[in-house]
């Protein structure tokens, strides 16, 4: 092979991450494009956004690899009258693949969970959440859990701010800033699904996003494990990285020119925080 296509990138990614380890209800693989399709730039991003799209044509990318799904919850009409419709026209009008890798992106070894653990610093990591084992017989599963040197929340917690890539709505910390954490669980994007397994975990605080004001004030009633609430997108960008160096290394493996590059686009859905200044009636 001289020369990458949609499907020799897909036959990689479905190597690497499995569909078969997905969960049921997601929809990953590829979305749009021929896989005959030569390709000699590949542009990863987390969300399939419009901005993404249009950074893809500008660039002249024949290929766009996401972590989230375009159509998870499925589309009756792709009319361009649809912000998904106009999407999916203008990938097809610029000859542009797209693929996703979703929750097999998210269980896997050196998935999501892993690059967001070894960001912030853990060691000693471990599946928070097992799901059986890939085929060299690693386990797979949602979240990390690991240690870090002892530290204050208050002080892990800066740890965090300052590793986690900048956006709009910055960190959320709940419980006793003053305990001393050593065990830290992560799950990136939502999480709130392993909050009863975290508990039972022996972990010192929890890192994961879009916590709700019920389940977090419970969790928080519950035990001595403290919550950093971070953003969807702060949390699972993180893998973009990862994905980017292993595709340069099978390349420069297989002789093959191929530019891949990594969006700096923030798709977060927020623009600013602005901290509220009200008083109580």
């Amino acid at each position: 092979m001289t020369q990458w296509t949609v499907d020799s990138i897909r036959t990689l990614m479905n190597q690497w991450y499995p569909p078969s380890t997905a969960h049921g209800w997601d929809k990953v693989g590829l979305i749009t494009g021929a896989p005959q399709a030569p390709v000699h730039k590949v542009l990863l991003a987390l969300d399939p956004t419009q901005a993404v799209v249009d950074e893809a044509c500008q660039w002249g990318a024949d290929m766009v690899i996401t972590h989230h799904p375009l159509l998870l919850r499925g589309a009756s009409f792709l009319s361009e009258e649809s912000a998904k419709g106009r999407m999916v026209a203008t990938l097809n009008r610029s000859r542009i693949a797209l693929f996703n890798a979703h929750t097999n992106g998210d269980v896997a070894i050196d998935g999501v969970a892993q690059a967001c653990a070894d960001v912030i610093g853990l060691k000693d990591t471990e599946v928070l959440a097992p799901e059986g084992t890939n085929d060299q017989g690693h386990m797979i599963g949602l979240g990390r859990i690991g240690t870090v040197s002892p530290m204050s929340l208050r002080e892990f917690a800066r740890v965090v701010a300052q590793a986690l890539p900048a956006g709009p709505t910055g960190l959320l910390v709940g419980g006793d800033l003053d305990a001393i954490i050593h065990r830290v669980a992560v799950s990136p994007g939502a999480g709130d699904s392993l909050l009863d397994l975290v508990l039972t975990s022996g972990a010192d605080v929890f890192i994961t996003a879009d916590l709700r004001h019920h389940p977090a004030s419970e969790f928080l009633e519950e035990g001595h494990c403290g919550l950093i609430c971070a953003s969807h997108w702060a949390t699972e960008t993180l893998w973009m990285p990862v994905l980017a160096r292993k595709l340069r290394e099978e390349a420069r493996r297989s002789a093959i020119t191929c530019e891949v590059k990594v969006s700096t686009i923030v798709t977060e859905p927020w623009n600013v925080h602005l901290n509220t200044e009200g008083s109580y009636l």
